[in-house]
């Protein structure tokens, strides 16, 4: 790919890095690697500037940075962690391997292992209704002008989400004025996510805003986008982020204010 594009990219401080490789993980492009016992950015082109790997780093060694660079290539970085992660040693379980996509978040895991028999069969007498209040759901889909989003209680959830929690309508679609949209960083334009979320909020002003994510890394990126997206409207508001483990259960709940457009 071919052209120069100031953009968001990951930077390295080699001075604070020591080689644990926790980044090269959580890094699904493939585009950090451990060379003579230091992270390095392979290619300026593998990095999409989203930053997974930044919260994997125990020394604060990653940050990112805008710079001139190559625009983000994401066929040859799809190919790159695939790359990288045959050349890594194969996994000891087939219950426990990363696919070609190189993403950590991706490894194939058998739940089954962690359920018990009576888990499996507590299924409740009747049937719960959906508690799901607009249609569309998907982000890309949604108008910006629809009815139902103006002074919502915004749900914004991970694909997997509903999938993954048991109860997703129950705990997370209560609300009366509760509106879901889901989406997926990692399979859709990330900036586009931004630019339609950001116009969301400013046209509707949500009277509240949830994320709710996987526990996998690259789902960091949806964290990153509705942050980037508060930054742009440049307004008072709250983010409310519950982060739900691949077997389900709800493992951390924060919530980020930011005051002026500045995260606090």
């Amino acid at each position: 790919m071919s052209g120069i594009t100031t953009r968001k990219i990951i930077r390295i401080d080699e001075d604070k890095c020591d080689g644990c490789g926790q980044c090269a993980e959580a890094c699904h492009e493939g585009a950090i690697r451990i060379i003579d016992g230091k992270a390095k950015l392979v290619s300026d082109s593998y990095c999409d500037g989203l930053g997974a790997c930044i919260g994997e780093c125990p020394r604060g060694a990653l940050t990112i940075e805008e710079r001139e660079a190559a625009p983000f290539d994401e066929a040859a970085a799809i190919a790159q962690a695939g790359h990288s992660k045959k050349s890594e040693a194969a996994p000891k379980s087939p219950a426990a391997g990363p696919l070609g996509c190189g993403c950590p978040g991706s490894a194939v895991r058998d739940l089954r292992q962690s359920q018990s028999s009576g888990t499996l069969q507590n299924r409740p007498s009747e049937p719960m209704e959906s508690r799901l209040s607009n249609w569309p759901v998907q982000l890309r889909l949604v108008p910006e002008n629809a009815p139902y989003l103006k002074g919502a209680d915004l749900l914004i959830a991970a694909d997997c989400t509903a999938f993954a929690h048991p109860d997703f309508h129950r705990t997370f679609l209560s609300g009366p004025n509760t509106v879901c949209l889901v989406g997926c960083p990692k399979l859709d334009d990330a900036q586009q996510y931004v630019d339609k979320i950001a116009r969301m909020i400013e046209r509707n002003e949500p009277a509240s805003l949830t994320l709710v994510r996987m526990e996998v890394p690259c789902c960091g990126g949806m964290t990153r986008i509705l942050e980037e997206a508060l930054r742009r409207v440049g307004r008072d508001a709250s983010l409310r982020i519950v982060t739900v483990g691949v077997r389900g259960e709800i493992i951390d709940r924060e919530t980020k204010t930011w005051v002026f457009g500045t995260n606090a």
